[in-house]
């Protein structure tokens, strides 16, 4: 991909992503900034995508099929912008092997696909995260089980005692699942950026999950599947703020040293927040999240100390992309 991306013609450069999750931030901040812009749709759905005129281009194809679009999307200098969607819907292990310049470190998407790998990241970052246990029987305390993927949630369950976790286990056909404490506080999703242009990592933003029913359900009549349906915005006291930062950077430092070559763009870290303040943090997403999505054309309240104005997170994408390629370094925001 770094001989690829040295052959593009850097004033014609595009940016493609799947027409889902972020897309529309992406791609709205790549046009502010004269990128080019495509938006690959699954059939069906790129009316919607027409709609807006920051979009140059709407394929509709099935993602299936996605390598074929290759030759002709680094024919055209696209980069990918890879997001939840891409993850889920493409898989991990086809985009590792995608023929298209990546922008970040796709490699890191492997991890993101493992429960196992993931916590064994976020512990060699020295970050507090949730006690795991390896045997249902030998749980002691009430706790959540979590399946593989980029599923929004999607399966998830709390079990409340050994009894009930047995019970709950015999309907799960996935293998590759976390169980871990329930850790009891409140939620706290947050936004990274590592750049390579200017070497630091910022804190861009924070959200909560709005989930389907655990946030909208009735009590005792329906059992919490954590199935988000939205985001909301939150600013934490700037008493955590140091806290939170210094978790970013020990991730990218983490990432860097056992996922070559390292921590490139935005990020998440997913926390609870205990009463007593500390932080605990239960995953972490090596893309875009689409928590972003609740600061989208205004700008995170964050982004203001390192740019003296309001940026999103797809316009931020869209900066380091112009940044790099002026300079001669898009090779090295890209794998």
């Amino acid at each position: 991909m770094e001989e690829v991306v040295k052959g593009y013609d850097v004033d014609r450069l595009k940016v493609v992503t799947i027409a889902s999750h972020s897309s529309l931030q992406i791609l709205r901040g790549a046009k502010k900034l004269g990128l080019g812009t495509v938006a690959v749709a699954k059939p069906g759905v790129g009316w919607f995508y027409r709609r807006f005129n920051f979009i140059d281009r709407v394929i509709e194809v099935d993602f299936s099929e996605f390598e074929r679009l290759a030759d002709e999307l680094t024919r055209d200098n696209a980069v990918l912008i890879p997001h939840g969607s891409y993850v889920e819907y493409v898989g991990w292990r086809r985009a590792l092997r995608m023929p298209i310049p990546t922008f970040g470190n796709r490699y890191l998407l492997e991890w993101e696909a493992s429960q196992s790998k993931k916590m064994k990241l976020l512990e060699y970052a020295s970050i507090p995260i949730p006690k795991s246990f390896n045997d249902p029987s030998s749980v002691d305390r009430p706790v959540i089980v979590k399946l593989s993927g980029a599923k929004g949630g999607r399966g998830y369950f709390i079990a409340k005692d050994p009894r009930e976790l047995m019970d709950k286990l015999s309907g799960v056909k996935d293998d590759d699942y976390i169980i871990q404490e329930y850790i009891v506080g409140v939620p706290a999703y947050y936004h990274y950026f590592a750049s390579r242009v200017y070497g630091r990592v910022e804190l861009f933003g924070m959200d909560i999950r709005y989930e389907s029913n655990v946030d909208g359900r009735t009590f005792n009549l329906a059992e919490p599947t954590f199935v988000v349906v939205g985001n909301l915005p939150i600013v934490l006291r700037e008493s955590l703020l140091p806290t939170v930062q210094r978790y970013g950077e020990e991730f990218s430092r983490a990432v860097s040293e056992l996922v070559p070559p390292g921590m490139i763009g935005p990020y998440s870290l997913e926390s609870i927040i205990k009463d007593d303040l500390t932080i605990v943090v239960f995953e972490f997403s090596g893309r875009i999240v689409a928590g972003t999505n609740v600061y989208m054309g205004i700008g995170s309240q964050y982004s203001v100390l390192y740019f003296d104005r309001p940026m999103d997170m797809g316009e931020r994408i869209a900066h380091e992309l112009v940044t790099a390629a002026k300079s001669g370094r898009l090779h090295e925001v890209v794998t």
